[in-house]
């Protein structure tokens, strides 16, 4: 039993590194559906996560015990950063396609590389600046294209990328506190203070924070349970790979994410797009080969 169990093992990892890309996939979709706001789309997802994330902290309190003044400064200050990223991805889903905008998204791990030598003066070598080179060569393509249909597509592509640089400066500022606690109850509460981050900045905007259809909160629930579905597999599959292994899969998202936005919502993908996604992923996945 133990033999067909380990046999097995490769099998279910694939499965669940599948389920997680479609899953994660469908959020640019469903933020493409909403007319809500970008950062009334972000607030509401973030709080009804944390609705999602409640009955697990609760059996975890404990770990909170180990937050010391200066963890919930770093927890606060994370979500914040988180916060900037969801407002700006999907502000810039309101603006670009879904093909455009999650492939930018794919460049997390070079960011990060950048992100790493200027907070932890870690280094990199010749073949991973060709890689980012060869990536950074799509990212132009892409915008190069966008500029070719609108001024607002290029913003879009613009936000995209900035969202990026939000969601690496999230995991750099929080890489530290949470090894010392339950990844639920950090994940809990960078959302719960992103999620007021949000609030504050709909409050002080004048953005309305109620009356949207129920369609809407359709929307809001989605989004807040299938990109959390994928985040709880990869904390699940850190027990059996490693997480190069992991981040080799955010290549499936711009993927996913393009084919599904052509079958559901008919968009259309440009030459100059299919090319510039191309020389993204090539050098990502190079990138992370490395």
């Amino acid at each position: 039993m133990a033999e067909a169990e380990v046999g097995n093992k490769p099998q279910r990892i694939g499965l669940l590194l599948t389920i997680s890309i479609i899953s994660i996939s469908f959020a640019a979709i469903f933020v493409k559906w909403s007319d809500a706001p970008a950062t009334i789309i972000s607030m509401y997802r973030m709080y009804l996560a944390c609705l999602l994330l409640l009955p697990i902290v609760i059996l975890k309190r404990k770990d909170m015990l180990l937050l010391t003044k200066k963890d919930w400064f770093t927890l606060s200050f994370a979500g914040i950063f988180l916060a900037l990223h969801f407002a700006l991805w999907f502000g810039s889903l309101k603006l670009t396609t879904v093909a455009s905008s999650t492939v930018i998204l794919a460049l997390q791990p070079i960011v990060a590389l950048f992100g790493g030598y200027i907070v932890y003066k870690e280094r990199a070598n010749l073949s991973s600046v060709l890689t980012i080179a060869v990536a950074f060569i799509g990212v132009v393509m892409i915008g190069l294209g966008d500029l070719g249909l609108s001024r607002s597509a290029l913003i879009g592509d613009l936000l995209s990328f900035l969202s990026v640089i939000a969601i690496v400066a999230y995991l750099l500022i929080g890489q530290k506190t949470v090894r010392k606690i339950s990844h639920w109850i950090y994940s809990f509460y960078v959302f719960f203070f992103a999620a007021l981050a949000l609030t504050i900045y709909n409050i002080i905007t004048q953005v309305p924070l109620g009356g949207y259809a129920s369609d809407e909160w359709k929307i809001f629930i989605l989004l807040a349970i299938l990109p959390t579905i994928a985040h709880v597999i990869y904390n699940h599959l850190l027990k059996y790979v490693n997480t190069s292994t992991i981040s080799m899969s955010i290549l499936g998202e711009p993927v996913g994410a393009t084919i599904l936005a052509v079958i559901i919502l008919g968009e259309s993908i440009t030459i100059t797009q299919l090319t510039g996604g191309f020389f993204i992923l090539i050098g990502v996945f190079l990138f992370l080969r490395r």
